[in-house]
């Protein structure tokens, strides 16, 4: 019994960790999310949940975007994970610093 207890476990936890590094890409229909698939084609990949896949895309966007489109039409079911859950996290300024521009500073001249 023991030993059938551990094999279970064992099965339990490679399930576990196979469901974990699951990825969805962005331009298959099932998945279809119009801007992640737009990226995704452009630069050789996308994002998801901060791990990156590189992908080959050898078709242009309109492509991906019509099969999802008649997938759905002939009643297919598509579930989008949203645009966040592509995005890179090191995109998303956390610093809270501002950059670039003049701002309340420029304003702030000699005026005499």
């Amino acid at each position: 019994m023991k030993k059938s207890g551990q094999i279970t476990l064992t099965l339990l936890a490679a399930i576990a960790m196979a469901a974990c590094n699951r990825r969805y890409d962005p331009c298959d229909k099932r998945y279809f999310e119009a801007m992640a698939c737009r990226e995704a084609i452009s630069h050789g990949g996308f994002y998801y949940h901060d791990v990156w896949y590189r992908t080959t895309y050898d078709r242009p966007y309109t492509y991906y975007y019509n099969s999802y489109q008649t997938y759905t039409s002939l009643g297919g079911h598509s579930s989008s994970h949203g645009y966040s859950s592509y995005s890179h996290s090191s995109s998303h300024s956390s610093s809270g610093v501002s950059r670039g521009g003049f701002g309340s500073t420029g304003s702030h001249g000699s005026g005499s």
